[in-house]
């Protein structure tokens, strides 16, 4: 699979000021392109768009190829699956329940799921490692727990593609490392690409093969993680000059991004 966004450019029809300009992209089966900018640059906009859901009014967003505007929408979204941020949930569903509602792209109108679509849900569930959830309501989670509960959903559809907004977001450091981990299996066992917002740069370095900078004063930078990824272009993007770090640790290597203080 491959998915790109070819100079896309969006503003509102009552707003002058361009969200997105020249935006361009590409991502291929199991690779990870993290997208990263300061609130309000146009993070989750750019989501909306590149999945169909707000028109470009420029540019084109390209599935292996062929306009995402020419793919049947039910075919599209067997493909592609995306993953809100986890929100307190307001019905009282199972995670089973939840996490089967996945497999609607799969059902015709009125139809129910099946037990075979009951069983790829419950596969769905262990792939995430919370098959212990499926009987809790989702009222009754935690933060993280949910999040995990919504990517098992999007897993349910089968996807080729997971577009993923800020889903480390509000979560402790060890819920954190659970989501990323858990993102970054599904890239390297099950060959999805996955396409992830997220306000961390350290976050983006650790499972980002790819990353896509957002600047309201700048062009969008799109590049490899370790290059886009530095010190001067942290600080163009967030007015914050950082210090990225390098070092070893149980014979792996790792980088790390302090914050020093603001600029500007």
């Amino acid at each position: 699979m491959k998915f790109e966004v070819k100079n896309g450019c969006f503003s509102y029809h009552n707003n002058t000021r361009t969200i997105l300009k020249n935006i361009n992209f590409d991502i291929q089966s199991g690779e990870i392109l993290c997208v990263l900018g300061s609130n309000g640059v146009g993070k989750t906009t750019l989501l909306k768009c590149m999945m169909g859901l707000q028109k470009w009014n420029s540019g084109e967003t390209l599935l292996d190829g062929k306009d995402i505007s020419e793919i049947p929408i039910k075919e599209l979204w067997k493909r592609i699956s995306y993953v809100p941020q986890a929100k307190n949930s307001v019905f009282a569903f199972t995670a089973l329940d939840m996490v089967t509602m996945g497999r609607s792209a799969h059902l015709g109108m009125f139809r129910q799921p099946t037990k075979q679509d009951e069983e790829v849900a419950i596969q769905a569930m262990e792939d995430c490692g919370i098959l212990w959830l499926k009987d809790k309501l989702c009222t009754q989670m935690s933060g993280g727990e949910l999040q995990m509960v919504l990517i098992a959903r999007s897993l349910a559809t089968k996807p080729e593609m997971l577009v993923l907004d800020e889903p480390e977001s509000n979560l402790d450091f060890k819920n954190q490392l659970i989501i990323l981990n858990l993102i970054q299996k599904l890239a390297e066992e099950k060959n999805i690409c996955a396409i992830v917002n997220t306000h961390f740069p350290a976050h983006a370095m650790k499972i980002g093969k790819k990353a896509l900078i957002l600047n309201k004063n700048n062009p969008p930078l799109f590049g490899l993680t370790d290059k886009i990824i530095s010190e001067e272009n942290m600080r163009k993007t967030f007015s914050v000059q950082v210090q990225i770090h390098d070092f070893d640790y149980a014979n792996r290597h790792y980088r790390s991004v302090e914050p020093l203080f603001i600029v500007g």
